[in-house]
């Protein structure tokens, strides 16, 4: 039959209608219509009209439920829809006839309707938008983390969308013409279709602009124009912008006065939370007892904290830099960070990782993941193959420390310990199950098949058991204040959605995020030698938990916790210079 449709549709009808007299099995007389249509011979602008078409109304769910549940009346939502569908058609026009004619032009296509078929399934299921952001972001997870995405639902979601339009590729014959007429016609096709962009632009401009302009993220929803657009930005960006120089900040870096008298050197660990919100610790008020353990250990609890990003490769960096927020994310050239100016002073450092990796702020200093060297036994209770729950970062790490320089460690240490904390979707992963005071959980990956309850009990269970390694670690440092003047900083990269307004995960930009994805816990702990080292006041710290502050204040608060003298320490962005003052 197949044979026959080559030939020409009408013989395939013919054939069909023989075979449908005959006693042999036969495909239903629609299905060889349907077949006979698909098989047409079609100008090539005729199919890549036909294919916008289809993309528009099958991979674009998202932005038109997004567009009626910002429009309203239907008398607002409905002209915004179809604002944004004659921009959207036409730029899938324009888009698809660049890659029409060429022989692998049916294969490219086809590449284009599976990725917007994936790319609805991520919106749909999490409401996220790939902006450049969050796609270089993705970029950088494991294995492991890639695993939690994927599904059942993802593979029904793919297929609902890709095998029609499989199907009809399969079947459709485009009529070819020579090369220089083939050229020509897709490009004016192309040009066509962006004067149609372009004229439809400026003449909805009056709804279209505002529309825009108060939603940012409907940009990023025009499927699937926006993941090409990121993940070419992406994959471009490097070969076009210059190289950036190292900016030295390590220039001047010193061990301060109080190194010259000290009976014992301070050893400080600075933990780099994951995906932790602010509104989730009971030590800052949450109804639930998720954080028990810390509560019994005289920690300092900040609630007023926000971050720099809303996603781990935005965050870190940022954290570490001694630009700021705003400076950071505007700078031209890479800067020396934290680490490496507390290196440079002359005191041991040490980033333990426990995740993806470090987002390149621990290339210039002592690293290691937390997995390594874990005894068979650990590995077994702790691991799920190289993934491992927190604990990991604690196993061993007397040897750890043991096998820092001997002329730094005299001076003082720096360990950074980076979490795996509530990394999502699968919240459920990241509790030990000794550590699950909260049932039932989500088990689930598609996040919005779970009951809300469900999903609030896998993502506290993971703060419960981030509020366990806190402790640990503590009491790690406890153990240690005979040999060193210890303390303790905990500070989460960004926070997380949890189906408010049908968000989930992190990721959106910055300035449409919501406040849970900026709004992060911050912890300190000091022993009563490095409150004395420090002078710090008690009272004057427990005044401070509701006082504003942000990931700009890390860089200037370690340098000051250490004592290390350098230029580009701002006192009055150490959240403890004052109370050390008062001291």
């Amino acid at each position: 039959m197949l044979r026959s449709l080559a030939r020409s549709p009408a013989d395939a009808l013919d054939t069909a209608r023989q075979s449908s007299r005959s006693n042999a099995p036969v495909a239903p007389l629609w299905l060889a219509r349907l077949e006979a249509w698909a098989a047409q011979p079609r100008p090539m602008h005729n199919a890549v009209l036909w294919l916008s078409a289809y993309l528009a109304l099958a991979a674009n769910w998202p932005l038109w439920i997004e567009l009626a549940r910002i429009g309203g009346a239907p008398s607002v939502y409905l002209r915004s829809i179809g604002v944004m569908a004659l921009l959207l058609m036409a730029g899938t026009v324009a888009l698809l006839s660049l890659i029409a004619g060429a022989r692998w032009s049916k294969a490219l296509w086809f590449a284009v309707v599976l990725l917007a078929a994936v790319v609805q399934h991520y919106m749909l299921a999490y409401r996220i938008v790939l902006d450049p952001s969050m796609l270089a972001n993705a970029s950088q997870t494991d294995a492991h983390e890639v695993a939690d995405l994927l599904s059942g639902r993802l593979l029904l979601h793919v297929l609902l969308v890709a095998a029609p339009a499989g199907w009809w590729l399969w079947h459709v014959r485009i009529v070819r013409a020579s090369w220089w007429t083939a050229i020509w016609r897709q490009l004016a096709l192309c040009l066509a279709a962006l004067a149609v962009a372009a004229g439809g632009a400026i003449a909805t401009s009056r709804d279209l602009a505002p529309l825009m302009r108060n939603h940012v993220h409907l940009r990023y929803m025009l499927n699937p124009l926006a993941p090409l657009y990121s993940g070419a930005t992406v994959a471009l960006r490097p070969l076009f912008k210059r190289s950036r120089r190292l900016i030295p900040m390590t220039g001047g870096a010193a061990l301060g006065a109080s190194y010259a008298a000290q009976g014992k050197p301070p050893l400080f660990v600075i933990v780099v939370g994951e995906t932790a919100r602010a509104d989730h610790f009971a030590l800052n008020g949450y109804a639930r007892d998720t954080t028990p353990e810390l509560a019994q250990r005289q920690v300092l609890s900040y609630r007023n904290v926000h971050s720099c990003g809303t996603n781990t490769l935005a965050s870190v960096p940022c954290m570490f830099s001694p630009l700021g927020k705003v400076a950071f994310e505007a700078r031209k050239d890479e800067y020396e960070n934290l680490l490496d100016v507390l290196q440079a002073s002359g005191l041991a450092v040490l980033w333990i990782e426990n995740q993806s990796g470090c987002k390149d702020v621990c290339n210039r200093v002592p690293h290691a993941f937390a997995v390594d060297g874990l005894a068979p036994e650990v590995k077994a209770a702790l691991c799920d193959g190289d993934e491992c729950l927190d604990q990991a970062l604690l196993s061993g790490l007397d040897a750890r420390l043991a096998a820092l320089p001997a002329e730094r460690r005299a001076k003082g240490v720096v360990l950074v310990m980076h979490q795996m904390g509530s990394h999502g979707p699968a919240y459920y992963k990241r509790s030990a199950p000794d550590s699950k005071p909260f049932v039932p959980e989500c088990r689930s990956n598609a996040l919005a098949e779970c009951g809300h309850a469900a999903l609030l009990n896998g993502y506290d269970n993971s703060i419960r058991n981030t509020d366990r390694v806190l402790a640990r670690t503590i009491d790690w440092l406890k153990a240690n204040s005979g040999t060193y003047d210890t303390a303790m900083l905990y500070q989460s990269d960004h926070g997380e959605s949890l189906g408010e307004y049908g968000l989930f995960l992190h990721g959106l930009p910055y300035g449409i995020a919501p406040e849970v994805q900026k709004h992060v816990p911050l912890v300190a702990w000091f022993s009563d030698g490095m409150q004395k080292r420090e002078r710090l006041s008690t009272q004057c710290l427990q005044g401070d938990l509701d006082q504003p502050y942000s990931h700009d204040n890390l860089y200037h608060t370690a340098l000051g916790v250490m004592d290390v003298r350098s230029p580009s320490y701002k006192a009055g962005l150490d959240m403890f210079a004052h109370c050390r003052a008062a001291g």
